[in-house]
């Protein structure tokens, strides 16, 4: 009879990004990037998801670079004995894709010992842990310090890859020693990323390698390295290790309690010669041939081998507990849900089978930085996790929510995980030579339930949708024939029409100074129009987003307006916005209010740096005010983050707009000279010389105090010069903005 045990779901596990790798003489530390280091409520926050089991640092590098005898165990005691006090049991990691203290490396024949050393020293100050994962990833650091040259000690051939290896691993058997002389009792988690890799027949022979390779870590602990052994020749030969260095690992076995899989999208490669199919980025080799090494998800027609595939194998070969120690995907939030559930899918069905797995880790709980450029340098790229620290506090995620549900229930639900993952659809697929995707996607239940944007004619319904696509989010762009925000017959059935889950509003009135002529037209549509629709989708259950604008402003401060700042508009068109923003959040407070400013794309050729450009690029001067103060926002972001927070559930009025404060004349120079013409033809005047109908505020700069979500001014604009091109009808109208 089964047990209940085996009949329960996995377990959800947590972890946070905590590398501590070494570039050169610098340390980059993501427990400190994170703020995770001086943030101990942390630790409450994932107690709250429902997770029991924590992969948790007290790294040596931050412990004792100077050895166990001068430890500073102040920030380790603390928050081990918060963890055991909030009943989380921590998995204690020491090395994590380290090269350890200065006076060591993963070359020096004495790491091993000294990180035994340091061992025993945490195991008899916390002698009550009973889980520890000595050295993360043993594999892919001695890949990346000693075989690619990435991370310190920089090396790149055969024996540094092998010396880091061994090293690394016979660090883990010495550390498992001197802390079982305390805690006999202790348990080896062993993580390692474990992809799979896929060729071109010519090159067979290198994935084999590379897939036996793989395995490396867990067959040395394990003990089961021996002449027979695929990788033997391997070691022996190209990369010098001696009989005596291989036969310590046979005389002392130290199998792991529970096999960790890291696994990644990226951890599935294929090898391809024909280098000219694929950007030079990817053109490596092996002496003997050149290839191509690209993600397989982009190339391979039947998609990733996957997560249920990879564990079966590590199952049959080891039949030991497995836990997936690492779930993340540094994507857009659909995505991460997306990820998440088919690799819980895929360890409730194995575990089902009868494999003993005992976990899924949702990994960088806290999110991870500059990933990207495999942390070889800090450039500030952030990908959040179940939290998002772009707000004062940890701001939790719709990836948060999705945890607790796993924890405590045993599945969750979205309206976007009604769509596949972008790793299973056809526009994954980047090479030209790749066929037609014929990978499965995640059982659908029911048709998907898709997103309604209203305003199919204007910039920013285009911009939705255009990005709905490409996330792989189900929508509708209805114009006002489909749908006529001011109408609630029209909205009830275009709800019901399309069993919507929520509806953006990016209809509306936009022609500031028109709105001084006809302001009974401007309250229709942005006004009556928006408190209709939030009152309709309130009825029916589904969620609305609606903009608004910085002109609910009226200028006089000098400082960034945040959400709580006095609205007090200046023209028709900033009061009907200000209205707008009350009447929706009085009948649905739940609704999401979007406050954003100065809209400029890529696609909209008539915004005021398109116009600025097309005039300057033609050696014509251009007239813009330089008495007006403002945040312009570039509407590809702008979207991203509207649709991540609906996604998330969130509520109320945010303000988003990029980073950053500049006249519109300061706008249009800089602009030019990114695009490379000459700035001095734009001519500043006052904003009043313009004679427009609607007054101004002379500063209506959006600062937040919820998060600051958007990259700076300067990044948007130069990602916009690059995408962007200049070639339109010359007419200019100098006083026009695009207007939310």
């Amino acid at each position: 009879m089964p047990r209940d045990n085996d009949l329960a779901p996995p377990e959800v596990w947590g972890g946070i990004e905590c590398t501590v790798n070494r570039v050169g003489e610098r340390y980059h530390d993501q427990i400190q990037r994170s703020g995770h280091a001086d943030r101990p409520g942390d630790l409450d926050r994932f107690a709250a998801l429902g997770v029991r089991t924590l992969r948790y640092p007290v790294l040596w590098e931050r412990t004792a670079p100077d050895g166990p005898a001068t430890a500073n165990w102040s920030w380790a005691d603390q928050r081990l004995e918060r963890l055991r006090s909030l009943g989380i049991n921590p998995i204690v990691g020491l090395v994590h894709h380290g090269s350890g203290p200065r006076q060591t490396n993963l070359m020096d024949p004495s790491f091993p010992l000294l990180l035994a050393d340091y061992a025993g020293a945490v195991a008899r100050r916390y002698p009550w842990v009973t889980h520890y994962t000595p050295v993360n990833e043993p594999l892919t650091t001695a890949r990346f310090s000693g075989l690619y040259g990435l991370w310190y000690p920089h090396q790149r051939d055969a024996r540094s890859f092998a010396r880091a290896l061994l090293h690394q691993c016979r660090g883990v058997v010495l550390a498992m020693d001197r802390i079982r002389e305390t805690t006999p009792d202790a348990k080896l988690v062993q993580t390692e990323d474990l992809g799979k890799v896929f060729s071109t027949r010519l090159l067979a022979y290198q994935a084999k390698f590379e897939n036996e390779r793989r395995w490396l870590t867990y067959d040395l602990l394990c003990g089961h390295v021996g002449p027979e052994h695929g990788m033997w020749d391997y070691l022996r030969r190209e990369a010098g290790v001696t009989d005596d260095e291989l036969q310590f690992f046979a005389d002392h076995p130290c199998p792991p309690d529970i096999i960790g899989i890291n696994y990644y999208l990226t951890s599935e490669r294929l090898l391809d010669e024909r280098l000219a199919l694929y950007p030079a980025s990817t053109h490596g080799g092996n002496g003997r041939h050149a290839y191509a090494d690209v993600e397989a998800v982009r190339l391979r027609p039947e998609g990733l081998a996957g997560p249920r595939a990879l564990l079966s194998e590590a199952w049959d070969r080891y039949h030991r507990p497995l836990a997936v120690t690492e779930v993340h995907n540094g994507c857009t939030r659909e995505e991460q849900l997306r990820w998440l559930l088919e690799v819980w899918d895929a360890a409730v069905q194995l575990k089902a089978e009868g494999v003993d797995l005992r976990a899924v880790t949702v990994w960088a709980l806290l999110g991870a930085f500059d990933w990207n450029t495999l942390v070889t340098r800090e450039a500030g790229h952030y990908e959040p996790g179940a939290f998002d620290l772009r707000s004062p506090e940890p701001r939790p995620t719709a990836l948060a929510r999705m945890v607790r549900d796993l924890a405590t229930a045993g599945e969750s639900s979205h309206p976007v995980l009604d769509m596949p993952g972008w790793w299973r659809r056809s526009k994954r697929l980047l090479y030209a030579h790749s066929l037609e995707d014929t990978s499965p996607g995640r059982p659908q239940r029911l048709a998907a339930r898709p997103l309604l944007i209203a305003g199919a004619t204007g910039t920013l319904g285009h911009a939705i949708g255009a990005r709905c696509e490409v996330r792989g989010l189900a929508y509708r762009l209805l114009t006002r024939a489909d749908m006529d925000i001011a109408d609630p017959g029209s909205v009830d059935r275009a709800l019901a029409l399309h069993n919507a889950w929520a509806v953006v509003n990016a209809a509306g009135y936009v022609r500031v100074d028109d709105a001084e002529r006809e302001p009974e037209r401007c309250f229709r549509e942005n006004t009556e129009g928006a408190a209709v629709l939030a009152q309709v989708c309130r009825a029916r259950g589904a969620g609305v987003v609606t903009f608004s604008s910085d002109l609910v402003f009226d200028g006089r401060q000098r400082e960034p307006y945040r959400e709580s700042g006095i609205a007090a508009p200046l023209n028709t068109y900033g009061r009907s916005k200000l209205e707008s923003e009350r009447r929706v959040l009085g009948v649905h407070p739940d609704a999401l209010v979007i406050r954003t400013s100065a809209f400029f794309g890529p696609r909209d050729r008539h915004n005021f740096v398109t116009l600025a450009l097309r005039n300057i690029s033609a050696g014509r001067r251009f007239a813009a005010a330089d008495d007006s103060v403002v945040s312009p926002t570039y509407v590809p972001d702008l979207v991203d983050a509207c649709l991540d927070l609906l996604i998330d559930g969130e509520r109320g009025i945010w303000h988003l707009a990029n980073n950053g404060a500049v006249t519109w004349a300061d706008f249009a120079r800089r602009a030019a000279e990114l695009a490379g013409f000459d700035g001095s033809l734009v001519d500043g005047r006052s904003m009043e010389s313009f004679g427009l109908a609607a007054k101004r505020p002379g500063y209506s700069v959006l600062g937040s105090e919820r998060a600051g979500l958007l990259p700076p001014l300067e990044d948007a604009l130069q990602r916009y010069v690059h995408e962007a091109g200049y070639v339109g009808s010359p007419e200019v109208r100098v006083g026009e903005r695009m207007e939310a």
